[in-house]
């Protein structure tokens, strides 16, 4: 298996600096964003196909951002992550892309989980 590298995307530094501590500890390759604009710099060539992302980023959201991802990488898996929620959030999301939809705070169990998932999915998708 190729590298199981994760971009966290979040303005607020602590949420960055948790979910990078939580995923390198189990031994994921975590990168972290606090804009969409400096997340889109870090797709080309990156090798990233796991995204956790919050949805009230300053600028582009996180939908618009999702859209984007998909858009240069299709088989990328994303994870909506927000503070605020509603039904017409979780429809938004599923039509902008993302494959989960996390309500802050997360537990860290399930962030590791969908993070297992995903690259387990991935790795099917490319045999």
């Amino acid at each position: 298996m190729e590298s199981r590298r994760i971009l966290v995307i979040d303005d607020e530094e602590s949420i960055r600096n948790l979910f990078e501590k939580v995923f390198s500890k189990e031994g994921y390759d975590v990168e972290t964003a606090e804009s969409a604009e400096s997340a889109l710099e870090k797709l080309d060539n990156s090798g990233i196909h796991v995204y956790f992302v919050d949805l009230q980023l300053p600028g582009m959201n996180g939908l618009e951002l999702c859209y984007k991802i998909k858009g240069k990488n299709p088989v990328s898996i994303c994870h909506a992550v927000t503070g605020y929620t509603s039904v017409y959030d979780l429809v938004e999301c599923r039509e902008a892309g993302f494959d989960d939809y996390f309500t802050k705070p997360v537990r860290v169990e399930l962030l590791l989980r969908a993070a297992e998932i995903a690259f387990e999915r991935i790795e099917r998708w490319r045999k």
